[in-house]
């Protein structure tokens, strides 16, 4: 479970999985029509996590976005982002003397074009992300395709990206990632209350993997990632509630597995307001080459055990590759003003542990990591 904080070198192209991401199942399969009215989205969201002793990294992002459908049968979308990152830097496991300052600061923007037919969407789309030692590029393609009688909707994606990482320490210089990503999906209409959706994804990457900040990081320059997603929405006609479930499982080539478990229950009271409190488990096994917080004798920390027998191996302390699980607590509030503006605010409270893990044993000698997420945005239809 990436949090939004994670360095850019270490991450898999989240602008593309967001290029190829299908929104949430919140309406009918056979949504294939443009929207009717422009729409403007002001956002800011904010993020700060920490380990026992230690606050470590905060985040502050505003955003905008911009959808606008055009001759009633395009769309046209826009989105820019801005990302100040600072605080300290991951410790080694759970010492404090490891960790150290670092500011970032990253912009990122989105474009996507959209051709609407009767039973039938294309859009293309290209993506952008920079910061001072980190650049991707991103195009995507993803489409979809409904039944006659506009219960199904078949859906797909092609993207590719290519990643140019140059670290301030020059331990490596001008290295590339590219990946490509593709996406299958169908979503289905069960019953006037009842409306499922599975995704299977599946990514090829070669080239820089490595953490360029940790001097005992190297990774393996090819990962393979395959995720299998499945939602089910059902709405309870008596209260007027929506709850909405989903579940999925992840493996890749470095012998990571997960599943994520996801609920929310969407409740609408008087006066315009909607209720929405969410809860979501996540439980992943360790990397093949992740090395746990047993030092070698002689060197001692943050050297892996027996390291100088064997200096040229695969390894990472990198605890986003341990095995271990987590949970998260959110609530969002949101406020229709008048039929043109909708205001929302959104709580999160996210832990992770090693003994928290499902399916196994999780790494012992983890610390904590404790994060707060806030968001607050504004949604203007005109």
């Amino acid at each position: 479970m990436a949090t939004p904080a994670s360095h850019a070198s270490t991450l898999a192209p989240a602008l593309l999985a967001a290029a190829l991401a299908l929104p949430g199942v919140t309406q009918p399969a056979a949504a294939q029509a443009p929207p009717e009215r422009a729409q403007l989205d002001v956002r800011w969201l904010h993020y700060q996590d920490s380990q026992p002793g230690l606050k470590r990294i905060r985040v502050d992002t505003p955003s905008v976005g911009l959808r606008v459908p055009v001759a009633g049968r395009w769309t046209f979308e826009g989105v820019t982002s801005y990302d100040s990152v600072s605080g300290a830097s991951p410790r080694w496991h759970a010492s404090v003397s490891s960790a150290s300052r670092m500011s970032d600061e990253r912009t990122s923007g989105e474009l996507r074009v959209t051709r609407h037919w009767d039973r039938a969407t294309l859009s293309v789309g290209g993506a952008y992300s920079s910061e001072h030692d980190y650049v991707s590029r991103a195009l995507s393609l993803r489409g979809s395709v409904s039944s006659a009688d506009n219960n199904r909707s078949w859906s797909f994606g092609l993207g590719r990206a290519d990643d140019r990482i140059d670290p301030v320490n020059r331990i490596v210089v001008d290295e590339r990632r590219r990946t490509t990503d593709l996406l299958v999906g169908v979503t289905q209409v069960l019953s006037p209350v009842d409306i499922v959706q599975l995704n299977v994804t599946h990514a090829r990457g070669s080239g820089y993997y490595s953490d360029p900040y940790k001097s005992l990081d190297s990774r393996p320059r090819e990962r393979v990632q395959t995720a299998v997603l499945l939602r089910w929405n059902h709405h309870f006609q008596g209260p007027g509630a929506t709850m909405r479930l989903g579940w999925r499982t992840y493996a890749d080539s470095w012998d990571v597995r997960s599943n994520t478990l996801t609920g929310e229950w969407v409740q609408p009271v008087a006066g315009g307001w909607t209720l929405t409190p969410s809860l979501r488990y996540y439980t992943q096994s360790a990397a093949s080459f992740f090395y746990a917080p047993v030092y070698d004798p002689i060197l001692g920390e943050p050297f892996p055990r027996d390291y100088a027998t064997d200096m040229g191996a695969l390894r990472s302390p990198d605890a986003r590759l341990s095995a271990f699980g987590a949970a998260a607590l959110g609530f969002r509030v949101s406020k229709a003003i008048d039929r043109s503006n909708l205001v929302d605010f959104k709580a999160e409270y996210y832990e992770q542990r090693g003994e928290w893990r499902l399916g196994g044993p999780g790494t012992a000698g983890l610390a904590p990591l404790r994060a707060t997420i806030l968001q607050v945005g504004l949604t203007h239809l005109f």
